[in-house]
């Protein structure tokens, strides 16, 4: 289904060469992206989350391709996949009476949906994506449609 939607469309130019910025959402990360080639991007990035009796930080990679949205300057769509290794510590006690589990690391597999809009006269560009994820190991395991972000970063080499 992805190829077909990747061969469907025509592969458009991006409207930056890479962005620095933040995802703001589940999770809060500091993002990096980067255009490999002509609508083809790379997204790392690492990200926090804190609870009242555990936390977890992330480092997450993504290939993204971009397309031009019809009849929308400067806004694109985008879809892709990636992975990433997430770090859990929790409170003792957390999993019950007796139970003691400081810490857990989970793999995970992740899919993209979004939409980006790059700015012309500011050096700026805002995303807003859908992440659904698949836990592959440690806590959490299972699936989770419950990630995303608005993303806004500042754009390095138009």
């Amino acid at each position: 289904l992805a190829f077909g939607l990747f061969a469907a469309f025509d592969a458009n130019g991006q409207n930056y060469n890479s962005a620095i910025g933040a995802r703001l959402g589940s999770p809060l990360a500091l993002s990096y992206k980067k255009f490999i080639s002509e609508g083809n991007a790379i997204e790392l990035y690492g990200a926090f989350r804190n609870f009242s009796n555990y936390n977890w930080f992330s480092i997450n990679g993504a290939y993204q391709v971009h397309r031009d949205f019809p009849n929308v300057e400067n806004l694109q769509w985008y879809l892709g996949g990636g992975a990433g290794l997430f770090f859990w510590s929790f409170d003792d006690g957390i999993f019950g009476p007796g139970v003691d589990e400081p810490s857990s690391t989970t793999v995970a597999i992740s899919g993209y949906l979004g939409l980006e809009y790059t700015f012309d006269d500011v050096p700026l560009s805002l995303s807003v994506d859908w992440v659904p994820t698949f836990f592959l190991s440690g806590y959490d395991d299972g699936f989770s449609a419950g990630y995303g972000a608005l993303a806004a970063r500042y754009v390095i080499g138009k």
